[in-house]
């Protein structure tokens, strides 16, 4: 009971934190906005000359693109979460400080990220979300029971983009300059989310490689679901499936590294 507390008070930290951003949080939801509406209208012209691609219509299509931009903060899907300060800590050393926390590491980081998650749904993502709700044609779901098994979909999303991040903090153990493998972490999370187009409309087989990838339980996933293409009990499995393996692959990474601590810098 005591550790279920810490971390809900590591979470309940994390949302206020980003809570105070109240400037930074309504530029988010313009930007995202501006970015929904010109990709919208990318999108209609595609799916004008190309109808059904990916087997979606352009009333999914459209829906797609107001899900992303509600997901592009929530997710970090390219950074900009915790992973830049985890790595500077263990650049400076102060991660040490870190260890010696009545929490574990992995864990920790994870309870702040969820609060970060949920605040930049809530505050910068709903908003865009409803704007392209209101002001185009979109598939959106009348059962409340597709709803809920979307919301799974979103948390379990939030635990696989933690898991991706983790792995990539991790890496500045070894690494003394960690700017290579975040410009990584943002170009990947951009292609292989499906953040810049839809994967199911990738050409094979292509679409077929990066739709096993854990970044397709970002958006891929939730999208799917959401719109009744795909079976929410496979994409709990399939989310779920890649969580389990990525925390586990970064328990083991952070064993190897804390074993070898080496302060740098500080």
């Amino acid at each position: 009971m005591g550790s279920a507390r810490l971390y809900a008070a590591v979470t309940a930290g994390g949302f206020r934190r980003y809570a105070t951003y109240r400037v930074a949080t309504a530029a988010g939801v313009f930007t995202n906005t501006v970015f929904g509406l010109i990709l919208v209208y990318a999108y209609l012209a595609l799916w004008d000359e190309r109808p059904h691609l990916g087997g979606y219509d352009q009333a999914q299509a459209v829906t797609y693109v107001w899900l992303g931009q509600a997901l592009f903060a929530t997710l970090a899907i390219q950074g900009g979460g915790f992973e830049t300060e985890l790595m500077e800590r263990i650049r400076t050393g102060e991660v040490a400080v870190d260890l010696y926390r009545p929490a574990d590491l992995q864990a920790w980081w994870l309870a702040s990220d969820l609060g970060r998650a949920l605040f930049q749904l809530l505050g910068r993502g709903v908003l865009p979300f409803v704007f392209g709700a209101l002001f185009f044609p979109t598939a959106l779901p009348h059962d409340p029971v597709i709803w809920l098994a979307f919301a799974v979909t979103i948390a379990l999303a939030m635990v696989v983009s933690y898991g991706i991040r983790f792995l990539v903090a991790l890496s500045g153990f070894w690494l003394m300059d960690g700017t290579g493998a975040v410009q990584v972490l943002m170009v990947t999370g951009m292609f292989f989310s499906g953040m810049a187009l839809p994967l199911n409309a990738f050409p094979q087989p292509l679409g077929d490689i990066v739709t096993l990838l854990p970044w397709s339980a970002l958006l891929q996933m939730p999208a799917d679901v959401l719109m009744g293409r795909t079976d929410p009990l496979f994409a709990f499995a399939f989310q779920a499936g890649w969580a389990v393996v990525l925390l586990a692959v970064g328990r083991l990474v952070q064993g190897a590294a804390t074993r070898r601590v080496v302060v740098q810098g500080g």
